[in-house]
Parts: C-alpha cells; structure tokens; sequence
C-alpha cells in the first residue's frame, strides 16, 4: 500500500479555472518526481458544522470554495525525496508565487494507508 499527502484549501470561486490550470500544470512536476496520482476536488457540498468542519480548517471567507486534494506516492520515502526535489526546483517556486490562493490558510499533512478496498 502506498502513501497519501492530502491537501484542503479555500479558493475564492472566481480563481476555479485558474486553479484548475495550476493544478493541471504542477500534475507532470508531482509524477516526475515519483507520484502516481494526483486528484483535486472542487467542494460542492461542504457543510457546517457544530463544532469543526473543512470551511473552518481553513477559514473559508464568503465566496471562498473548499478544495480537498490528495497525491499519491508508493511510499513515504518517495514522497520526502519528491517534497525535497519541489522546494528546490524553480518550476514550482514560480509556480508557488502565483497561487490563485492563501496558501498560509491551506492545511496538508502525509498519510500511510490504514484500508484500500
């Protein structure tokens, strides 16, 4: 079973095309170096919740869309080298000053796989 670094951010509604051209353009860098999927999910059914939900994981403003995404690496150690390899490529610190995004609102976190049925 492979390792999973999952991904939630708010994106103002109006930035989906371009998210989705951002996205589409990190994909071929995240499988160069060593992903094996990568999915990004627009938020259409996202609600409150009493005491916590994705909307106040990264606190969403009116107008603002959650985004749930997740890569896909065989193990963790892919995904360190493949993190390593991104902050020091250009590609993606160009990419990163141009997010259609708050990125200091975004939260991730890496996962090894529990149940893949």
């Amino acid at each position: 079973m492979g390792y999973v670094e999952g991904f939630v951010v708010a994106v103002p509604a109006a930035n989906k095309d371009i998210y989705r051209r951002c996205a589409a353009e990190a994909a071929p860098m995240f499988k160069e170096f060593g992903a094996t999927r990568m999915v990004e999910c627009w938020g259409d059914d996202v609600p409150e919740g009493k005491l916590t939900d994705f909307r106040g994981a990264v606190r969403a403003e009116p107008g603002e869309v959650v985004v749930f995404s997740w890569i896909e690496y065989p193990s963790k150690e892919v995904r360190d080298a493949a993190n390593a390899k991104m902050h020091a490529d250009p590609r993606m610190k160009a990419m990163g000053e141009r997010m259609p995004f708050d990125g200091k609102r975004m939260i991730f976190g890496g996962f090894s796989t529990l149940l893949d049925v």
